[in-house]
């Protein structure tokens, strides 16, 4: 069995370890705390607050452990060591341009677990980041999309 490793930017990889500081630091001892008010409350069977924080616990522990296994299989990619060639790769911002109205969008293209649409990040996986990684600024895309296809330009490759 191999283990899939997962490309992460390093700020991908600082939000994640953020997140397993605060439920590990904060939430687990909270949880605890507040199963341990829940069982002096009496009959267990029929105790809401300790029924759901049982359950909110559960769900902690599961995120914890899905946050180090993803640490684990991770491979962290700084895009800002790497020398500006021109190229787009993971972890490089690029901005497009469709070629019929000029309208310029702009992406990073981050790992699954980083992908925010809102914020201009997209999974190395998603239709869009795999038509542009490989090509070159200046380079013409067609890209399809629900509404047809798209012709863009790769206007500008960033290493930020």
């Amino acid at each position: 069995m191999s283990i899939t490793k997962y490309p992460m930017t390093v700020q991908g990889a600082r939000a994640l370890e953020e997140e397993h500081t605060f439920l590990s630091k904060t939430e687990r001892p909270r949880l605890s705390q507040a199963i341990g008010e829940a069982r002096e409350l009496g009959d267990l069977k029929e105790n809401a607050e300790y029924h759901a924080a049982r359950e909110e616990q559960g769900m902690v522990e599961a995120r914890i452990r899905d946050i180090e296994g993803r640490m684990q299989n991770a491979v962290i990619i700084d895009v800002t060591t790497i020398p500006h060639s021109g190229k787009v790769i993971f972890g490089t911002t690029v901005e497009l341009a469709n070629t019929e109205t000029d309208d310029r969008v702009k992406y990073q293209i981050v790992g699954e677990d980083e992908a925010n649409i809102k914020q201009g990040k997209i999974s190395a996986s998603a239709p869009i980041a795999r038509a542009i990684i490989g090509k070159d600024e200046g380079d013409i895309v067609v890209i399809k999309t629900p509404s047809g296809t798209v012709e863009y330009e790769i206007v500008e490759v960033q290493h930020i």
